[in-house]
């Protein structure tokens, strides 16, 4: 019985999560083959079918050689019962459509070269239209005339838009997997280099924690935050040159961090090395087939990063890797690093995401700006009212900091341009952060339940989905953070109490000593001395590419009912 109601609530609020949107499809067909293509009409106005068996199919009659705005020269015998497709121009909507009505029509389309907009007209003209009306692209007629000929067979339907999309539950998975992992990793890590630091009495360096980099002194925190406020606020002003550094840094960046990941795997599952020499140089078979392929993956998406349709599984793919090797590499030392650096980051995004819009002239935050790119193409919407681009237009570059998914439900929308659902790289990495420290503390104390890797990464859990809720009942975009954040270091911090270990897990271990002959805060750890471990070449580049703030993107998406 209650796990029928809760089917039942779970249906009833899916299904008021629907919401009808202006654009809508066009399909036609001539019996063997059908296409669809992107329509614009106004739904309050001439509302169509929801589904394709659903709507009603007529005959399309080609009159792009006039603009329709009245009878003359046009023989209501080749036009009644049948549906019409005319061209833009001299006239409104709403008398084209008056104009064939009177002459029998039962559908008006009406084919643009200029941005497609939702129809309107006076309010004493809603009342006089009674077909159904939509604007179509020029071009796209002109495809469908060369493939189909004149017998073109037409059907108009709008299938309803839900805001409770799939391609959530997908972002949500990639969020929580790679921040586990990170965290996991890191760990493993730790584990590895007190093994190896134990084994050889204490001294020399191990390879767990070379190239680590670590963040132990507040003033070094605050600086950070500072510095990524700076290049905030450049790469807002300076967008068009400084994008395409980004998109380089990126590429170096990411093909690295997927070569340490892979590298890993293949190190875990026992894959030989095949080293051999060549004049006293060592290679490693693995490495130069990995840095190859790893090298191509960034290629291929630096050359096609504007494609929509497919590039993202390579972005995705890229980021989840920079994600994972950021969580590994960067480490913070104790609890009192992970409050200082994740609060004031959580005032940087409020702020960035809720103040900047009464500071810039548009009214748009800065975040949004620098997120989207000042000339950001494709589809916009505000409130009712849709625009779509009648024409392609030259790709604007995007900054690849976020995780994109194609909105699943949005069929009609993806057919007049791609819906993504987005998620910050920060919005990963900044609490992935904490988790890592978790998991280390958890080797620190020996615990076998790993229970503060556990607390946080649940709470990081709970703290994304709140986001998603939150983001859905407002219809607008959220600074994930702004949830993430307290869900976290609140979590961390009850268990630590309750577990009586508050001042251990505070000061955490001795990154920051370098003095490597005092003990250490947690008996049996063994303190690291920062001086004499060298720095990875991937570090260099996530450094200076974390320096840019846009890599802690608010989690907002890309849909029409924002």
């Amino acid at each position: 019985m209650e796990s029928a109601v809760r089917i039942i609530i779970l249906s009833l609020i899916f299904l008021a999560s629907k919401i009808n949107c202006q654009e809508a499809i066009l399909h036609i067909s001539n019996g063997s083959t059908d296409r669809e293509y992107c329509i614009v009409h106004n739904h309050s106005w001439t509302p169509l079918s929801q589904t394709l068996d659903a709507a009603l199919q007529y005959p399309l009659v080609n009159m792009t050689s006039t603009l329709l705005c009245n009878s003359s020269g046009v023989s209501p015998d080749v036009v009644k019962g049948k549906a019409l497709v005319v061209m833009r121009g001299d006239c409104d909507f709403s008398q084209k459509a008056v104009v064939a009505q009177s002459l029998g029509a039962t559908t008006l389309l009406i084919a643009s070269k200029q941005l497609l907009i939702t129809p309107s007209a006076n309010d004493s003209d809603y009342a006089k239209v009674h077909i159904p009306l939509a604007l179509m692209r020029y071009r796209d007629f002109i495809e469908a005339h060369k493939e189909f000929g004149e017998e073109m067979q037409v059907k108009l339907y709008a299938p309803p838009h839900s805001k409770i999309d799939a391609s959530i539950a997908v972002m949500l998975l990639i969020a929580i997997v790679t921040v586990a992992l990170g965290g996991y990793w890191s760990g493993a890590c730790e584990r590895d280099r007190l093994s190896c630091g134990a084994a050889g009495g204490g001294g020399g360096e191990s390879k767990a924690d070379s190239g680590e980099l670590f963040l132990y002194s507040p003033l070094k925190v605050v600086f950070f935050v500072a510095l990524m406020c700076g290049m905030l606020v450049l790469m807002y002003f300076f967008y068009s040159v400084l994008v395409y550094v980004i998109i380089v840094i990126f590429c170096l960046a990411s093909a690295s961090a997927l070569f340490s990941c892979l590298d890993a795997v293949m190190e875990k599952i026992g894959c030989a090395a095949g080293r051999f020499s060549v004049r006293n140089y060592n290679f490693s078979v693995r490495s130069l087939i990995l840095a190859a392929v790893c090298i191509s993956i960034a290629v291929v998406w630096g050359v096609y990063r504007n494609e929509d349709r497919w590039i993202w599984i390579l972005q995705d793919l890229l980021g989840i890797a920079f994600c994972l090797n950021f969580m590994k590499t960067i480490s913070l030392s104790n609890f009192k690093i992970c409050v200082i650096l994740l609060s004031l980051l959580l005032v940087y995004d409020v702020f960035f995401v809720f103040i900047t819009p009464f500071l810039t002239k548009n009214g748009v935050s800065i975040m949004v700006q620098v997120a989207l790119g000042p000339d950001a193409s494709g589809e916009k919407t505000q409130g009712n009212m849709v625009e779509v681009p009648a024409e392609p237009q030259a790709p604007s570059e995007k900054l690849p900091v976020v995780m994109r998914v194609p909105r699943f439900s949005a069929w009609a929308q993806n057919l007049c341009g791609m819906q993504f659902s987005i998620l910050g790289y920060g919005d990963i990495i900044v609490p992935g952060l904490l988790v890592a420290y978790c998991s280390r503390f958890d080797v620190w104390i020996n615990s076998s339940k790993k229970i503060y890797f556990i607390s946080c990464c649940i709470a990081y859990l709970l703290g994304m989905i709140v986001t998603f809720a939150v983001m859905l009942l407002s219809g607008m975009g959220q600074p994930a953070l702004l949830y993430l954040v307290p869900f976290t270091l609140i979590t961390s911090a009850i268990v630590a109490g309750c577990r009586g270990e508050m001042r251990q897990f505070w000061k955490g271990t001795t990154y920051e000593v370098l003095d490597s002959s005092r003990e250490p805060l947690l008996p049996g750890v063994l303190p690291s001395n920062p001086k004499t471990s060298p720095l990875h070449p991937s570090c260099h580049f996530i450094v200076l590419l974390t320096a840019v703030r846009y890599l802690f993107l608010p989690a907002s998406f890309g849909c029409p009912f924002f």
